[in-house]
Order: C-alpha cells, then sequence, then structure tokens
C-alpha cells in the first residue's frame, strides 16, 4: 500500500466515522477524530459481522484492501453511542 492509497483509506475510514457519529448524535473533535472512530468502527463492526455470520456489504477496494464502509459505519455509530453513554456520566 502506497502514500496515496492509505491517504484514500484514511478518507474513507473518516467518513465512515463522520457518519456514524451524525447517527449516533454525539460528535467530538474534527477530522482526526473521526478518521480514528471510523478505523475503530471498522474494526468493532467487521468483528460483529463475523460474530453474527452476516456477509461483508458495500465493501470498497483500495489497493488490494478491502475496506467493510456499511460495518464501519454501523460499529463507528455503535461505538459513539457507548462513548457518549459513558461520557454523560461524567459531564
Amino acid at each position: 500500500m502506497n502514500i496515496v492509497e492509505l491517504l484514500i483509506y484514511l478518507a474513507v475510514a473518516g467518513l465512515a466515522g463522520a457518519i456514524g457519529q451524525a447517527i449516533a448524535g454525539y460528535s467530538r473533535g474534527g477530522c482526526l477524530v473521526a478518521v480514528v472512530v471510523g478505523y475503530i468502527g471498522a474494526l468493532f463492526g467487521t468483528w460483529l459481522a463475523r460474530s453474527l455470520g452476516l456477509p461483508n456489504w458495500l465493501s470498497i477496494s483500495v489497493g488490494g484492501a478491502a475496506f467493510p464502509f456499511l460495518w464501519a459505519v454501523i460499529g463507528s455509530a455503535l461505538f459513539v453511542a457507548l462513548i457518549s453513554i459513558l461520557a454523560r456520566g461524567r459531564l
């Protein structure tokens, strides 16, 4: 994976994270946070889909590496909802 493919991969992760934050209704931080949330959401969503035996829908291929966009959005929405529940208790 070269630098351009990595940047595209991170942009797709950022888009998935931003959509996940919008679905959850909780947004802290900017673009970098959206990228991190999207990447964590992709890991969590893919793990959840494999555990439940669900197929990989709407996967984006970047440089031979597949990014599970739908599961990233679902996973990031769940991750952000969990963060908002935990942060609500501290505020």
